[in-house]
């Protein structure tokens, strides 16, 4: 047997002393921007692969951020602006080397939905109030970062969320039907009634955009689809396998604007395109700042910032794990916000990491935030020089782009696995689902919430509780009517598999009391607590009066396996006088055998 080094003699047991040569200040200064920690290490390999995953994610985001502007009820050239200035500040500031953000289509919705409800789309005020709801979720999001409250969007459970995608998606594809159709609509967020709106208007519709629309869609799932088993097998290298991949929305908005520019289309059948989008920088704009506006706006502010987190710490933690990376979920929330106040004061709108857009920057070879920098600067050549080329741009294509891009919100494959593992959390999907699509998306997120929240409030007020025996000699105990085990005569052993508070503090105390009065032999009752992480005090005056009734019964009454921190809050409390330090054993194998005098029966 080798022999051990002191315990003072360990390396792990060395104060931690700064490194000589790095001033704190500059430590500190490269916890705020990630990027300037990067760049100490960048290579001439990195740069190939930030400069390229750039250009791609840029090919994406040129049309994808036209379309979700029109989806928001803005012009597109609002969709542009979102995607420049936004771009930069999370690429310095953020954690993650391959989240990329910019306007998406669950954002866009919210912002229709929140503005929309209190002035009409071709107002001169709606765009100020998408300005001023970029600024308000900006706010939001430092706050919560600044305090370190990322932890308070983890109330958004998973069914929840894809209950409410899966929604937003259906909501989103027919809000596109008007352009498809080539009809007006009034904005609305209930789909039945867009649905009645849409037949109603069926005798109007035009054949020309639904056939671009039919094309469009065609030719995206073509490059999404059959594509890339074509380029699978080729000699190709994956650099240009990317990025004609990723060239399909790119393509059907070039193809569609030649169309309509050749047959004059928009003069000859009066289709409808995103006509002048105007050149140069993104203006300087400032959102408002009436105090009735941001109370209006606050329910929609709050929610575009739950959610869009949400969305963006899931794709940036799922990107980092498969790289063995890490990503600061505070930093995050402050990169966001910063990045959604830079869109406030250069004419953009809300934005968010998206997934497709992310797993592209991912897949192209990105290494570190220039990767965002690069799609911004492409961007902003877009924007200066080439909006004219945009100006026949039908948007029954920007439909198509988005109806394509939004398949992939559709998640009821989640329904399915849910329900089958647990109903309470499949009833979670199924009300946050039917809610927004009825109540509209505020509320049926509040809904879902609300759901989530007495499922678990149900579940936990009647916790799992098992009598168990000892398993053969050894020292486990086990559910008696799970496993061969034997039982002390006179004593029975209660494990709670669940925290106690005030949802099931009476629970427990009916359990113990009918089992004791099932069982006159009983004079010795044990809680086993090795699955309670804690016991508030509605919980605590039940054990009270659990010990208080027992007593008189001439029961006594012990607790076994309690855990460190709930013993330490249980020191000092009226309960603990009342029984006793000798009444709590370090382990259900140390009580039973002071019970039993090492004598047990088997159980039936």
């Amino acid at each position: 047997m080798t022999s051990q080094p002191p315990p003072s003699k360990l390396p792990f047991t060395e104060p931690y002393k700064p490194h000589p040569t790095r001033p704190r200040f500059n430590w500190k200064l490269t916890r705020f921007f990630p990027l300037l920690g990067l760049l100490k290490h960048y290579r001439a390999e990195d740069l190939s692969g930030d400069l390229l995953a750039g250009i791609i994610v840029a090919i994406m985001l040129v049309p994808q951020s036209m379309g979700y502007a029109l989806l928001a009820g803005l012009p597109p050239q609002a969709g542009l602006y979102a995607s420049i200035i936004p771009l930069v500040i999370y690429g310095l500031l953020g954690s993650s080397r391959y989240l990329a953000v910019g306007p998406v289509a669950m954002v866009s919705l919210l912002v229709a939905s929140g503005v929309g409800g209190l002035v009409a789309s071709d107002s001169p005020d709606y765009w100020t109030l998408a300005l001023t709801l970029s600024c308000m979720t900006a706010l939001i999001l430092v706050a919560l970062g600044m305090v370190r409250a990322g932890f308070l969007v983890n109330f958004l459970s998973h069914p929840l969320l894809s209950g409410f995608t899966t929604a937003a998606a259906i909501i989103i594809g027919v809000s596109q039907f008007k352009h498809v159709l080539g009809v007006s609509l009034p904005q609305s967020e209930a789909v039945l009634e867009t649905l009645v709106n849409l037949v109603e208007q069926l005798p109007k519709a035009q054949i020309t955009p639904l056939i671009l629309s039919v094309v469009a869609v065609s030719i995206l799932l073509f490059f999404k689809q059959v594509l890339p088993k074509w380029l699978k097998s080729s000699a190709l290298p994956p650099a240009i396998k990317n990025t004609l991949q990723r060239s399909g929305p790119l393509v059907v908005v070039f193809l569609g604007a030649m169309v309509t520019w050749a047959w004059r289309l928009d003069q000859t059948l009066h289709l409808k395109i995103v006509g002048v989008v105007p050149s140069g920088l993104p203006p300087i704009t400032l959102p408002s700042f009436d105090p009735n506006v941001w109370s209006a706006l606050f329910p929609s502010a709050l929610t575009i910032a739950a959610v869009g987190y949400m969305e963006s710490i899931a794709v940036a933690r799922s990107m980092a794990s498969k790289r063995r990376q890490t990503v600061n979920a505070n930093q995050e929330l402050l990169a966001l916000g910063l990045a959604n106040l830079g869109t406030a004061f250069t004419g953009g709108y809300p934005v968010t990491g998206g997934l497709s857009r992310s797993v592209v920057n991912f897949e192209a070879g990105a290494r570190t935030g220039l990767a965002s920098v690069f799609t911004a600067l492409l961007i902003l050549l877009t924007v200066i020089f080439l909006t004219p080329l945009f100006y026949y741009l039908p948007n029954a294509v920007l439909a198509a782009i988005i109806l394509v891009a939004v398949t992939n919100l559709l998640d009821f494959g989640t329904l399915r696995t849910t329900w089958a593992y647990g109903k309470e959390e499949g009833i979670t999907w199924v009300a946050t689902f039917v809610a927004v699509l009825s109540v509209g998306i505020e509320n049926g997120i509040l809904v879902g919430v609300a759901t989530a929240l007495g499922a678990y409030l149900w579940r936990t007020s009647r916790p799992h509780v098992a009598v168990v025996g000892r398993v053969g000699e050894s020292e486990h105990f086990r559910n008696v009517l799970r496993h061969n085990v034997s039982l002390v005569p006179g004593v029975v052993a209660v494990r709670v598999d669940e925290s106690l508070y005030f949802p099931n503090a009476q629970f427990l105390e009916q359990v113990i009391s009918t089992l004791v009065a099932d069982d006159p032999s009983v004079n010795q009752v044990v809680l086993i607590c090795s699955a309670v992480n804690y016991i508030d005090t509605s919980a605590l005056h039940s054990l009270e009066v659990l010990v208080d009734n027992l007593r008189v019964s001439g029961i006594q009454f012990c607790l076994t396996e309690v855990k460190g921190p709930v013993m330490d809050r249980l020191r000092g409390t009226h309960f603990m006088e009342k029984l006793g330090e000798s009444c709590i054993y370090l382990s259900t194998h140390v009580a039973m055998q002071k019970f039993s005098g090492n004598q047990a029966t088997p159980s039936a």
